[in-house]
């Protein structure tokens, strides 16, 4: 009896240690105004500027995920051919400057909305899009104002 009490109560501990800092987590708030004090109109603005964004960079965003794709196939060849993987490279380069360009526009943008309080990059989030983006952080590009990475693996912008 005290064998299957010794792991209940731990798993129990566990869930309750796990709850806990969900709650705290949760309370603190992720995403859209993290670390920012807007007022209802500031954040409805946020939200209707990061849609505007993410709508604008859907087709930019697909863009990368198929190269990324293309990458990856040309790296699994038997023999890999050097100047097809190069000029991919270039081709995912020239995709990875256009989102930093709307990127950098978004967070112009957002710096109107709420001067004092835009810390530029605030998502610390749980990831959009495929994969780690392009790196680390779960974004495709983007801004940071919900998910991941700004198409380098940070916190999307």
């Amino acid at each position: 009896m005290k064998k299957i009490r010794i792991p209940v109560m731990l798993l129990l501990a566990l869930a309750l240690t796990l709850g806990l800092a969900a709650a705290s987590y949760a309370q603190k708030g992720m995403g859209m105004g993290m670390g920012m004090n807007l007022t209802p109109e500031q954040a409805g603005q946020m939200f209707d500027l990061r849609q505007k964004f993410m709508n604008d960079t859907v087709d930019l965003r697909k863009q990368m995920a198929m190269k990324r794709a293309e990458m990856a196939a040309l790296w699994k060849a038997e023999n890999p051919d050097q100047n097809q993987i190069q000029a991919k490279q270039k081709e995912m380069n020239a995709l990875r400057e256009q989102m930093q360009e709307r990127s950098l526009a978004f967070r112009l943008q957002a710096r109107k909305i709420a001067p004092q309080g835009f810390m530029g990059g605030m998502g610390r989030g749980c990831g959009m899009g495929p994969g780690g983006g392009m790196g680390p952080g779960g974004g495709m590009g983007g801004p940071g104002l919900l998910w991941g990475a700004g198409g380098q693996g940070r916190s999307w912008v």
